[in-house]
């Protein structure tokens, strides 16, 4: 695998992501010069490229990074970047699956993974079959691709010990949130102790704690700095995905690069909509059960369903939810004994992800 010459400077997000697009891109180019006598190999890593080229924020290897520095200011090791680089090859199979449970049709303002296949055999009567079942293929070579990067001879077992253990956790709390939406996923109820779970396990762990952490214990975090980041690091996440749910119902898709109908059309459990069940009265109760949930929602029915939300006080309470738990991160981290440069960093950071519009 290429290995780094230079590293970018601290805290310097753009150079981080360009620095883990470079691993990510010499890696797919490593895997086809490995494989000259499979040409179809390129289909996978010509959508791969596709898909990391579309767009994302890279916040999972700009955590990592980031957690690198909350501890030390010694450039980062081989296996950091290794380590960065796999989140963001497993966060593509986390999409591209998710996309296919979700039936949904773009991503980053592009068509999915499997709509973008079954263009490929638009000649076939099954091409929609052929595209979700190629696209969950691109997902499993993405995960186990996402592991091979930490396949190095420049990665000691004592680097291994360290990454392995958090990087299994994120796998498995990850699906572990995924079941949980899915299985609650078109039986809403008013109780939100389920969509809570689904936060912690399917967001607020896989997208900011389980990253943070790992390029932390990698540069040999003690206890008390790793317990003091994941108090900064699940209310955030929480506080994240609070903000995705209603970015999900009122943001704009010439920003998010979503349909602001798709999460209605599923009927998606979320604290947003538990919140509104429990608020509402008989004729708002029968207007949520109506129409969430419903795959053939119009823009109108939509928008009945945003005028119960507001009418419940549900999005005004989710707006509190965010600005709470966005208060209770800081309060971690200004508890935490972090290099102050990092700490300065997380706290914009956790600004910029509560308060973002895509």
């Amino acid at each position: 695998m290429t290995t780094l010459s230079a590293s970018p400077a601290p805290l310097d997000p753009a150079a981080i992501r360009t620095t883990v697009e470079t691993q990510l891109y010499d890696f797919l180019d490593e895997q086809e010069q490995a494989a000259p006598d499979l040409p179809e190999l390129t289909l996978f890593t010509g959508l791969l490229r596709d898909f990391l080229t579309a767009g994302g924020k890279r916040i999972r290897p700009l955590l990592c990074v980031t957690g690198w520095y909350a501890i030390t200011d010694r450039p980062p090791p081989p296996v950091l970047w290794r380590a960065a680089a796999s989140l963001e090859m497993f966060h593509a199979f986390a999409l591209i699956h998710d996309d296919i449970m979700d039936n949904s049709d773009t991503r980053h303002g592009h068509p999915t993974a499997h709509r973008a296949l079954a263009t490929r055999h638009t000649g076939r009567p099954d091409a929609e079959s052929v595209g979700t079942n190629t696209a969950m293929l691109l997902g499993d070579l993405a995960m186990g691709w996402s592991y091979e990067f930490l396949h190095s001879p420049d990665i000691t077992p004592a680097q291994l010990k360290v990454v392995w253990p958090l990087l299994n956790a994120l796998r498995t709390e990850t699906l572990v949130g995924q079941y949980l939406d899915l299985a609650a996923t078109g039986t809403p109820t008013a109780d939100p102790e389920i969509a809570w779970r689904i936060i912690r396990y399917k967001t607020a762990k896989y997208t900011v704690e389980r990253p943070l952490l790992l390029g932390a214990a990698l540069a040999g975090a003690t206890g008390r700095q790793l317990q003091a980041l994941s108090g900064y690091a699940l209310p955030l996440g929480e506080a994240f995905q609070l903000r995705d749910d209603l970015l999900g119902v009122y943001g704009d898709p010439e920003l998010t690069g979503k349909s602001v109908l798709d999460d209605l059309r599923e009927g998606k459990q979320t604290v947003l909509v538990a919140m509104a069940l429990a608020r509402a009265s008989a004729t708002q109760q029968r207007t949520l059960r109506s129409r969430f949930g419903n795959p053939n929602l119009t823009d109108t029915h939509a928008a009945e369903i945003r005028a119960v939300l507001a009418a419940t006080g549900a999005r005004a309470a989710t707006e509190r939810l965010i600005s709470d738990k966005y208060d209770e991160a800081i309060d971690a981290l200004d508890a935490a004994d972090l290099l102050p440069v990092c700490s300065a960093w997380l706290r914009h950071f956790a600004h910029t992800i509560t308060s973002r519009t895509a």
